[in-house]
């Protein structure tokens, strides 16, 4: 039994979330989308803070990488910022996409930045002296997703051309190309115990597949719409997803049932608009929308 309760709802955007992310210190999020700057908001008083600096075009990625004093924002002009916590400023701008850029992820034991965007490349970056590795041509389309997984030797990629590229992190060289998607894959998410791979993608589907051998082992029509995020619980047998339908979804990661619906439908003083994005911090799950709030709910497990 699920048990969901409302916890905050953080107002102060004048335009849709896009994207968000906690960062590694506790109790701190970061908020960004169609908006004149990245947002600071404390999770302990469910509270602004500030707004961390402004931006010249909208917010799509957001990422914090373990163990570095960074944070990573990508930009639809195709620049990705680079603020420093430490020095407390904007240190560089990664310049290599001429177009929007819409997700970003690491490979901390290789100390690497993956920046992935709308002209199908994916580039890069020592995390360490923030210089240009190389750039990977993926895809003849949008890339507009990445996942690392749990022991990061792969990365999958989920692309507008309804495929989902998976490379290795060795040398980023393509080991698979997994089609199921009928339409633009949105999101996709290794479990945290690296066992199967969740994509979810304009075509309200949830697909699950085997995270060795790359087969089908299940589909899930999720949603009444696209599938815009999908995050795992960081240790309980759950996962979320976040749709275009207003609706968020808690499902079994053991047994892929739905445990739980998110909704205004469902009594809940949910989102009246598109839920971009979900993530988790600890029991507690944060969602996105283009109605321009954040809402944290307390979830509850019960045997």
């Amino acid at each position: 039994m699920i048990s969901v309760q409302k916890t905050a709802e953080l107002n102060g955007h004048g335009n849709p979330i896009f994207t968000l992310e906690l960062s590694e210190k506790p109790g701190i999020l970061f908020t960004g989308g169609n908006d004149k700057g990245l947002v600071e908001w404390s999770l302990k008083t469910n509270s602004f803070i500030k707004v961390m600096f402004p931006v010249p075009a909208t917010i799509y990625a957001i990422h914090c990488p373990v163990g570095y004093p960074f944070l990573f924002t990508g930009l639809r002009n195709g620049d990705v910022l680079i603020f420093d916590f430490i020095k407390q400023q904007i240190v560089k701008t990664l310049k290599n996409h001429l177009a929007p850029v819409f997700d970003i992820k690491s490979v901390n034991k290789k100390n690497e930045l993956l920046v992935a965007a709308e002209d199908g490349t994916v580039s890069i970056w020592d995390l360490q002296t923030l210089e240009h590795l190389h750039t990977v041509k993926v895809s003849d389309d949008t890339i507009r997703c990445i996942s690392v997984s749990a022991d990061e030797t792969r990365v999958a990629f989920g692309c507008r051309n309804n495929h989902i590229q998976i490379y290795d992190t060795a040398d980023y060289t393509s080991i698979n190309t997994l089609h199921g998607h009928t339409m633009s894959v949105f999101a996709v998410q290794y479990s945290t115990n690296g066992d199967i791979l969740l994509s979810g993608g304009r075509d309200a589907q949830v697909k699950i597949w085997d995270a060795r051998s790359y087969e089908l082992l299940h589909n899930i029509p999720a949603h009444l719409f696209a599938v815009n995020s999908i995050a795992f619980h960081p240790n309980k047998p759950y996962f979320a997803t976040g749709s275009m339908d207003k609706s968020i979804k808690i499902w079994g990661a053991d047994d892929f049932k739905l445990n739980k619906v998110i909704s205004r439908e469902k009594g809940f003083a949910s989102h009246q608009l598109s839920i971009n994005k979900v993530i988790w911090n600890g029991d507690q799950l944060i969602s996105v929308s283009d109605d321009k709030r954040v809402i944290v709910w307390d979830i509850g497990f019960e045997n």
